[in-house]
């Protein structure tokens, strides 16, 4: 059994450790989905200006959360400003295209104004994307020069790595725009229908974390581009229902199974304007990974991914002709992750991760793709590679670790070295959640920090740790907008339970002004399925789980086997048979819980979106949780309806496995339910299509078996906006009430 770091866990107690007010006030949802944002002011999207002199972010207006403009801060002295003001440059934000609308769902992207920007490799500019348009900001002067003003959306808006040109996608296909002459060049001209180019298709938007589908060399010299064709792709009809009608969708989506789309990748010479493809190898079924250059820009380096995901090859590319070789292959009897962990070095070698030894550390590899030696080691997972100094050979990762074991609940940044061994060292403090951005030279970083009771903070810091300036620091003190709220608010606990040899964490948090003697009402928030970050984690959490406790309940929330970033075994628990092995964990929970004198076991409810929807209806149905409700949002219900990389990643197909797809299946066990259900679903919804819940809905009704509904006409994947938040949550807190707290019968 391997050993994970507790020591530490418990030493935040039950009771509170927040900032005292007063006279503490009770929240209510009214407040939490209202402006300003409770939170406080939350820098997002924070990275630091390639010659290190400026910081810039996203910063939500105070007037409205929904909207985000640019701001900057100077790395010395001198007072954050705002950059670019979304309201003043685009006042009336008109509607987004269908594709922009679904990148941005893809990208998990709520808000509006300017929801991205990127810098040029020199700092000298950066562009922004802003409704449909792009506007780009200079250093020098501070003006704002607006680019584009077409009736199109242009997206993946892109400084090239020299600042001499601005790339984007228009109308399926991508544009190059010379900053000096404002001249547009088309690079592809075939766009149209099915086939586009430059852009992500769907499935590695929305499974595979890539966001795009065109990438520079870094002497501007050629831009690698992909080609979709998504002619094999199954037509999936989708009503897409508002509060004014409803129009049918024919979605292209690739449920498990069925075919995918055929991706290609191409050279182009930009000032040739000549175009070579890329040799993928004679099997189109396979997924584009990964697309990086090389530093000097003479090779490029591509991850091709096997159909069934067990197999991911590096391939060493001559941008010139186009022609490959694989020089670097990782296999796995279940699934092969995609990161981002790729590095090219200046001399050639490069710095790659893989879980070979259980778990997932980085390596040094020469040139040819044999690998020189690990640069870290040890019982827990490296989760991202952050930066590397070449000059140093210092190398800087984030990971969930203390005093060389898991720890998972926390995460710092460290630093190894790739050219000799040493022991990894902590940079940033232990106690909470860290993520950094480290800059292009490895000496300087950004860090965003929190734990339970330390909202969301950002500051830049030297590479050694030393704090250099604040860039939100967000303190929890009289004016914070939450710090009326805070006095009410009781730390969370933390603990382990064992599994089938496996550690499991989980986090509790119990009512204001609570009483071990009395019996309370527990509610279980789930999401249980394969993802890249815990859910159990030392960090601020949302205000909405005080709303739970105000009203009474405990809040409780466990990371069963499968899901968080943990070893490959920890991950690969489910392969094949989800819904099982995470539902069977979960007992263990409910049964823990009902072990504590002061849970009132009659009165276990759970609460779980998307993936947390499809357990909380399998935990409904589970005669061993013994639930009394079970709220499902967005449910998947049956793995054949839904895509195939993430589908066929943990299940194979339907034809492999469909023992485990039966069984998986949410239908079939709705006899079993145990109390009341709220199912809740989009309308709109392209990622879990309503499909999966019109089934349930069809099967209960003929069982002519009670429950309650609430769809969302216009909404996707998610509940968007403050009023329809506002009611969302407060339809939770009344079935809540009425199934397991104080009108429950």
């Amino acid at each position: 059994m391997r050993t994970v770091l507790l020591a530490s866990v418990f030493a935040l107690t039950a009771g509170s450790a927040f900032a005292q007010s007063a006279n503490p006030a009770v929240l209510t949802p009214e407040r939490v989905f209202a402006n300003p944002s409770l939170n406080g002011p939350v820098a997002q999207g924070v990275s630091l200006s390639p010659d290190g002199e400026l910081v810039a972010f996203l910063r939500a207006r105070e007037d409205d959360v929904s909207v985000l403009d640019l701001w900057a801060a100077p790395t010395g002295a001198g007072e954050p400003f705002r950059l670019i003001d979304a309201r003043a440059l685009v006042p009336d934000a008109g509607e987004l295209s269908e594709a922009e609308k679904a990148r941005r769902e893809r990208m998990r992207i709520s808000q509006r104004g300017v929801v991205e920007y990127s810098w040029d490799e020199q700092g000298r500019y950066i562009l922004a994307p802003l409704e449909g348009d792009i506007f780009l900001a200079s250093r020098e002067g501070g003006g704002i020069r607006r680019l584009t003003e077409t009736e199109a959306d242009e997206i993946d808006a892109k400084v090239s790595p020299e600042g001499n040109y601005v790339s984007f996608v228009r109308d399926q296909d991508l544009v190059v725009m010379n900053l000096a002459s404002g001249a547009e060049q088309a690079i592809t001209t075939e766009g149209d229908g099915l086939i586009t180019w430059a852009t992500a298709e769907f499935i590695a938007q929305e499974e595979m974390d890539r966001d795009t589908g065109y990438w520079w060399s870094p002497d501007e010299t050629y831009i690698a581009l992909q080609r979709t064709d998504e002619t094999p792709v199954d037509i999936v009809p989708r009503l897409d229902i508002t509060g004014g009608g409803a129009s049918v969708v024919e979605q292209r989506y690739p449920r498990a199974g069925r075919p995918n789309a055929i991706v290609e990748l191409y050279v182009q010479d930009v000032a040739a304007g000549r175009r070579v493809k890329v040799d993928l190898g004679a099997d189109t079924d396979i997924y584009l990974g990964r697309v990086n250059w090389s530093k000097d820009g003479r090779t490029l380096y591509v991850q091709r991914q096997s159909r069934d995901q067990q197999t991911l090859d590096l391939l060493r590319v001559d941008p010139t002709t186009g022609a490959s070789q694989v020089i670097a292959t990782q296999t796995s009897k279940a699934w092969v992750d995609l990161t981002d962990d790729f590095k090219a070095l200046s001399d050639g070698r490069f710095i790659w991760s893989d879980e070979s030894t259980g778990w997932r550390h980085l390596y040094l590899y020469n040139a040819d793709g044999t690998k020189i030696r690990a640069i870290t080691s040890g019982d827990w997972p490296v989760k991202a590679l952050n930066g590397v100094n070449e000059r140093t050979g210092e190398v800087f990762f984030t990971a969930s670790m203390r005093d060389g074991r898991e720890l998972p609940i926390e995460q710092q940044l460290f630093r190894a070295n790739m050219n000799r061994a040493a022991t990894p060292v902590a940079i940033t403090p232990a106690g909470g959640w860290w993520s950094a951005s480290v800059n292009r030279t490895a000496t300087a970083y950004v860090g965003d920090y929190s734990d339970p009771v330390t909202p969301p903070q950002s500051a830049l810091y030297r590479i050694d740790g030393t704090r250099v300036r604040w860039i939100e620091e967000n303190r929890l003190a009289e004016g914070h907008p939450f710090f009326p709220f805070a006095g009410r608010t009781r730390a969370p606990e933390f603990g382990t339970l064992e599994s089938h040899g496996e550690t499991l964490v989980w986090r509790m948090q119990t009512p204001p002004d609570f009483d071990p003697t009395r019996t309370y009402p527990v509610v279980m928030q789930v999401y249980g399925g394969p993802s890249t970050g815990a859910g159990v984690k030392r960090s601020w959490q949302s205000t909405t789980n005080q709303l739970l406790t105000e009203a009474g309940y405990i809040v409780f929330r466990l990371d069963n086997r499968g899901e968080g970033d943990r070893s490959a075994a920890f991950k690969q628990s489910l392969y094949r048979q989800m819904g099982t092995v995470e539902i069977e964990d979960q007992v263990l929970a409910a049964n823990h819980l009902r072990s504590l004198a002061y849970v009132d076991d009659s009165r276990i409810a759970m609460m779980g979106w998307s993936y947390g929807g499809f357990m909380s209806l399998m935990a409904l149905t589970e005669p061993e949780m013994g639930l009394a409700s079970a709220i499902a949002g967005a449910p998947p219900t049956e793995w054949s309806l839904y895509d195939t990389h993430y589908t066929e990643r943990f299940m194979s197909t339907p034809e492999a496995n469909p023992e485990g797809y039966a069984a998986s299946d949410a239908i079939p066990r709705l006899d079993n339910l145990t109390g009341r259900l709220l199912l809740m679903h989009g309308m709109a919804d392209d990622n879990v299509i309503l499909e999966n819940s019109t089934r349930v809905i069809d099967s209960l009704q003929s069982k002519s078996i009670p429950f309650e509904l609430m769809l969302y006409p216009g909404q996707r994947h998610g509940v968007r906006g403050n009023d329809r938040q506002l009611q969302q949550w407060r339809m939770y807190l009344d079935f809540l009430d009425r199934t397991i707290g104080s009108r429950a019968p």
